[in-house]
């Protein structure tokens, strides 16, 4: 496939986020890597819970999907748990071609993409009263998204704008919205990408719903007819240095507690579907996880 030959050559520079204490040992901390769009989540709702339960200390390090599958699959960073916004990069994580780093998986709650936007910007009206496909084509409209070479986010809004050009009858709206599917005027980490429309820097942007209810930002809902969503999946690497605290980290997500933050949070938490080789879940997860197939 492209994107495993783009990322196999070596990719882009990481975008995980570092809390470079990463060469340091912290005693049962729990290393997660999880997908950027989950930031606000992880480092306000489920890491602090988890850490207050006494199961263990959270370390999270977030960032495209696709673009952690890489830093994985290269032993650039060890981590336990991998929570990511495409199933699609637990694939490409299994099997003996890649070193079986993923036997499993669980997808657990979901979140549509959308468009984001400033209410500040003089673009908002339009896009309150207008078809959102001729506002983003207006003249100097500042549009920001994530690079589908390394986050699921950004190839999701490449298929949006290609799904409404067939079902709206629109020929070529996706180059006259998006550039090419890799312009860099447009692509932006992921972890920025938030920070950017609330500074005025960009007028809209495409973003899952969980990070536009989270951070307050307005919002275009897509019709059903064209919407995709974001599926998130967890599971624990092969690989873990600390697999005892990653089956804790597991069991709180997906238990009452973790689902009850992620939906405070704008998640769409969903009934649990599990993937992969059930001989290889943990003894203290199988409960839990297999009873979602």
């Amino acid at each position: 496939m492209r994107r495993r030959a783009i990322l196999a050559a070596g990719a882009a520079l990481p975008f995980i986020r570092a809390a470079e204490a990463a060469n340091t040992t912290i005693g049962d901390a729990v290393t997660v890597f999880y997908a950027g769009s989950l930031v606000h989540l992880m480092d306000s709702g489920i890491g602090p819970a988890f850490d207050t339960a006494d199961r263990g200390q959270f370390r999270g390090y977030s960032g495209g999907s696709f673009q952690l599958v890489y830093e994985i699959r290269e032993r650039l960073r060890k981590g336990d748990v991998f929570i990511s916004a495409d199933s699609r990069a637990n694939e490409d994580l299994m099997g003996p071609v890649n070193g079986d780093l993923v036997t499993w998986y669980v997808t657990f709650a979901q979140s549509p993409l959308v468009i984001g936007y400033n209410p500040a910007s003089r673009f908002a009206d339009d896009l309150k009263a207008k078809p959102w496909y001729e506002v983003l084509q207006e003249p100097g409209i500042r549009i920001g998204r994530t690079d589908p070479k390394v986050d699921p986010k950004g190839q999701t809004a490449v298929d949006v704008l290609d799904k409404a050009e067939r079902v709206y009858k629109l020929p070529d709206l996706s180059r006259k919205v998006l550039g090419a599917p890799e312009n860099q005027e447009q692509l932006f980490p992921e972890e920025d990408l938030v920070s950017k429309l609330q500074s005025g820097e960009l007028d809209a942007g495409f973003f899952y719903s969980t990070e536009t209810v989270d951070h307050n930002i307005a919002a275009i809902k897509l019709p059903p007819e064209i919407s995709l969503s974001a599926h998130y999946t967890a599971t624990v690497l092969r690989e873990a240095a600390n697999p005892a605290g990653a089956d804790r980290f597991i069991a709180f997500l997906l238990g009452a507690e973790g689902r009850a933050i992620m939906q405070r949070h704008g998640l769409d938490v969903i009934p649990l579907s599990f993937n992969g080789n059930p001989k290889k879940v943990p003894d203290a997860l199988r409960s839990l996880v297999i009873a979602a197939d």
